[in-house]
């Protein structure tokens, strides 16, 4: 059974998330302030990591930093607070998804059934090698090495390299880009694209700011491109 962690410090909040969750067959266990629910995400495994904000003893950005540092389990955060820096920062954190309050249980199951079945196709399409340039993709082990290096991915970061590496030098749009990561025509802000390449590249180039790899063509999208010889990043 899926097993979901749902954090929020509104008992409230906790009990409705909870209750639609159980509705459709899903295993919850829930925390009440950030502390807990670290210590619940590294204690046990979870399929899906659902976590408010604003929590006290940690925040849930706090939480999402070290549990991105640890593992690459999915991580959702809610926040009433829309402001687009709050949803830049969380998904530079490596959050999966960032939900704004209020939102309906409706729209909360839909991000959680795509981050399901985002995992379930990864891990369909594991096994075999790509090599782009210097930049190979292992999909059966999830692994990514750059120049002979190991590059630790978020699964999001994973699956963005893997679709670019499909067809080098083709130039993806955001849209593609987006409809990819959620596996969904609904993508929301096309702007957290750009979020999770700029991740991308501060893992894979060795200078973000001067990619080689990872190119930007502007008004249209992103390409990989095989390059060799480059110095990986530190």
């Amino acid at each position: 059974m899926t097993r979901i962690l749902v954090a929020d410090d509104d008992s409230a909040v906790r009990d409705a998330v909870t209750h639609s969750l159980e509705r459709e067959h899903f295993d919850v266990v829930t925390a009440a302030d950030g502390e807990e629910a670290l210590q619940l995400a590294r204690g046990s495994q979870f399929d899906v990591v659902i976590l408010n904000v604003m929590m006290p003893r940690l925040f849930g950005t706090d939480v999402c930093r070290t549990l991105r540092a640890e593992s690459d389990v999915p991580v959702i955060l809610f926040s009433a607070r829309d402001a687009e820096l709050d949803r830049v920062l969380g998904l530079e954190l490596g959050a999966d998804d960032y939900v704004t309050k209020p939102f309906s249980m409706a729209e909360l199951l839909s991000r959680v059934r795509s981050i399901l079945r985002r995992r379930e196709l990864d891990r369909v399409a594991a096994g075999g090698v790509r090599q782009v340039g210097d930049v190979r993709i292992d999909f059966g082990r999830h692994q990514v090495t750059v120049g002979g290096e190991p590059v630790h991915l978020t699964r999001s970061e994973f699956r963005l390299l893997a679709q670019l590496a499909q067809e080098p030098e083709r130039v993806f749009t955001r849209r593609e880009i987006m409809e990819h990561l959620w596996q969904s025509p609904y993508v929301g802000d096309e702007r957290a694209c750009d979020i999770h390449v700029s991740n991308l590249r501060r893992k894979i180039e060795a200078d973000p700011h001067n990619p080689e790899r990872l190119l930007t063509v502007r008004g249209i999208g992103y390409s990989l491109v095989p390059v060799v010889g480059i110095p990986t990043p530190s």
